[in-house]
């Protein structure tokens, strides 16, 4: 059972700020504070009511959701940060992933699908939109991949589950491609963060494709 979420939302689209508030006020594993129209106030709203999980948007008046998010990585880095957002840019990918972002979800994705993502990054499983993943491979690949990549050990198991991994595929989903257990996920997870010297699957996902460890 999934434990409740404690969550703020950042959206200035004030149909789709509606619209999302309906969705996880409804979802009995989500517990939403509130949501807000720009993130001008953002680290101030955070440190108040300590969320687990932050749903930010990106472009919003006033402060961007990516200061937004650096601000809030800065203040409060125990803080989950989900970026919901329309853009697939590289620049923004690159810049939301590496100022700390836990998870990215375009909205172009079934809303329902926000709280999975919210779970995700919650449980420090990270979430990635399959779209953006690819970018972010295709990202590396072609701009700013290490001429001469690092040696990193890995099993063929923990290099079927990176692959996986960095294809934005959910723990549930990488236990059903392996046909393994969940727990048995986790280990191999646990293992590559501990040998990529990373925290979260975003920032194994980058040092895996900058190390060339997973070529598209």
């Amino acid at each position: 059972m999934n434990q409740v979420v404690r969550t703020i939302i950042f959206e200035d689209n004030k149909v789709l700020r509606q619209a999302l508030k309906i969705c996880l006020e409804a979802e009995k594993s989500i517990y939403l504070i509130d949501a807000y129209k720009d993130a001008n106030d953002a680290v101030k709203i955070v440190r108040k009511y300590e969320p687990d999980v932050v749903v930010m948007d990106i472009q919003m008046p006033g402060t961007s959701g990516l200061d937004a998010l650096g601000q809030i990585m800065a203040a409060m880095p125990k803080t989950k940060v989900l970026i919901h957002t329309q853009y697939e840019d590289d620049h923004r990918i690159f810049i939301g992933l590496c100022r700390g972002a836990e998870g990215y979800l375009v909205k172009s994705t079934n809303p329902n699908d926000l709280v999975g993502a919210i779970h995700a990054v919650h449980k420090g499983q990270g979430f990635i939109s399959p779209i953006i993943a690819s970018k972010v491979m295709r990202l590396f690949n072609e701009k700013i991949v290490k001429e001469q990549p690092t040696y990193v050990s890995l099993t063929d198991r923990e290099h079927e589950t990176l692959s996986l991994l960095c294809q934005g595929k959910t723990y549930e989903m990488i236990a059903d491609a392996m046909s393994i257990g969940f727990h048995g996920v986790q280990s191999h997870i646990k293992n590559i963060y501990k040998k990529l010297k990373v925290n979260s699957a975003p920032e194994a996902i980058i040092k895996a494709i900058e190390l060339r460890l997973i070529i598209k």
